[in-house]
């Protein structure tokens, strides 16, 4: 595989990925601004499936979700999205200083938390904290399907999904999903 020659090459680097078409096989890694963008030769930009997400994902991002269980999880934030508690709180908290206070508050939920953060010392604390407080957590391979699921176009590192009798059942069976998934504590 060559080099791409461009203007300034700190900002890209080059990355392989299985595709059917060995064409596609080669993609452009666009860092700007803090955002990474994937590209095809041709300058297009490429959805990667569930697999490939997850050559991308921290070594600690233990418990993964798996790909159903990955879209019950943006599901269930899309709907805790439209929602507030009857005390008129959102039902989703999104981003690290907004998480990390309401959990220190003792609000109860499910924490998500994107499995490809960089530098990954800005959440490995917060499995611990959510571990000693009893509070369910799993990993998802992007922090940008987490922002599509919102609606947002950039991505979030984690979010808090409060209990709402709206969404009831998905909120149950995410809760499942997780005990299944994580067998290193009971919650």
């Amino acid at each position: 595989m060559g080099k791409i020659k461009t203007e300034n090459p700190s900002d890209y680097s080059e990355v392989k990925v299985k595709t059917e078409n060995e064409f596609d096989a080669k993609l452009v890694i666009k860092t700007e601004a803090d955002e990474v963008k994937l590209e095809d030769l041709n300058g297009e930009d490429v959805e990667l499936t569930y697999e490939q997400k997850l050559n991308f994902v921290s070594a600690i991002s233990q418990p993964m979700s798996s790909k159903k269980t990955a879209g019950r999880i943006f599901k269930l934030i899309r709907k805790a999205n439209q929602h507030k508690t009857p005390q008129q709180k959102p039902c989703l908290y999104i981003g690290l200083k907004n998480v990390q206070t309401r959990i220190r508050k003792g609000d109860k939920g499910i924490v998500i938390f994107a499995g490809d953060v960089s530098p990954v010392d800005l959440i490995c604390h917060l499995p611990g904290v959510c571990e000693e407080k009893g509070l369910p957590y799993i990993y998802v391979p992007s922090r940008r399907d987490i922002g599509s699921a919102m609606g947002k176009k950039g991505g979030s590192l984690v979010v808090l999904i409060l209990h709402h009798s709206e969404y009831d059942e998905s909120y149950n069976k995410v809760t499942e999903d997780i005990k299944k998934s994580s067998k290193a504590y009971e919650i």
